[in-house]
């Protein structure tokens, strides 16, 4: 069984869902307090074990490349001045295997991925999504990979969601419960009416999957949006190769949504040490005046 050491982020999106703030910045660049939320999924596949991380970019991206670049200047700056913690932080976001490669035409996720078969090569691989920010003791990326090292099968992490919100999700049809937390399943949906949806299992932004995805997706017919989806190639490939689904019962974060990224904002500013007294003391005072 080959190990698991690749992961492909997909973030070529045009972000219109923060427009206008997205207009001339990179969505995956907004901040989380002050991080930017790219940082965060980066950071969870190198948590996982991952060892080589490949960004799918697209027009005004460049801003992504830049931060995981060295700053020899900015260092420089804060070395001589002996600011030590600044300069660590900074550091942290070099060093890491990390590679580029342009989506020229915005064709979908299922198209995005498909950029990334030179990379991939036979592996298997992790996608991460850079809309959802997961917490958990165990990272969501690790929990798939010791899935497949049992299963050696794809496995997609999923979640409950609201019966009436599967309309925004891929929603799995599970057949059956086959150890704790894992499904067998017999049907992937891209985005049915609630009507239609046979679960509230909704697929969330972390997949690992087998390189035979790819043979799928280079022949995959448009589907919703007119755009080619991953969850109808996944769906064709349970077809011919079984494909599980974990359930993630940790926090997840939709920073993809005003609403989610102001509720992550809020929950880190609590965490942050240099913020979290002065936040919780505004919080309170702000309660008691609506």
């Amino acid at each position: 069984m080959k190990k698991v050491r690749k992961a492909v982020i997909p973030a070529a999106g045009l972000g219109t869902r923060f427009l206008p703030a997205t207009k001339a910045i990179a969505k995956e660049m907004l901040p989380i307090v002050d991080k930017p939320t790219i940082q965060f999924i980066v950071e969870e596949a190198i948590a996982s074990g991952i060892e080589d991380i490949l960004v799918v970019t697209g027009k005004a991206k460049r801003p992504i490349e830049d931060h995981f670049d060295s700053n020899f200047e900015l260092e420089s700056n804060l070395s001589s001045k002996g600011k030590k913690e600044l300069l660590a932080l900074v550091e942290e976001t070099t060093g890491i295997n990390l590679h580029f490669i342009r989506q020229k035409r915005p064709l979908g996720l299922g198209h995005a991925v498909l950029q990334a078969k030179a990379f991939v090569g036979d592996e298997p691989f992790i996608v991460m999504l850079g809309d959802d920010i997961i917490e958990d003791d165990v990272p969501l990326t690790k929990q798939l990979i010791n899935n497949y090292e049992k299963t050696n099968a794809s496995t997609l992490a999923v979640m409950k969601v609201p019966h009436e919100d599967t309309s925004k999700y891929g929603i799995i049809n599970p057949s059956e419960q086959v150890a704790k937390d894992l499904y067998s399943v017999s049907e992937f949906i891209e985005k049915p009416a609630p009507v239609d949806a046979p679960s509230d299992l909704a697929i969330i932004g972390r997949y690992l999957l087998r390189s035979e995805i790819f043979g799928i997706l280079e022949e995959q017919e448009p589907g919703a949006g007119n755009e080619i989806q991953l969850t109808d190639a996944i769906d064709s490939l349970n077809k011919i190769q079984r494909v599980f689904a974990h359930e993630f019962k940790g926090k997840r974060y939709d920073v993809g949504d005003k609403l989610g990224m102001v509720e992550a904002n809020i929950e880190y500013g609590l965490k942050h040490p240099e913020i979290k007294d002065e936040l919780r003391t505004y919080i309170k005072e702000l309660a008691g005046r609506i």
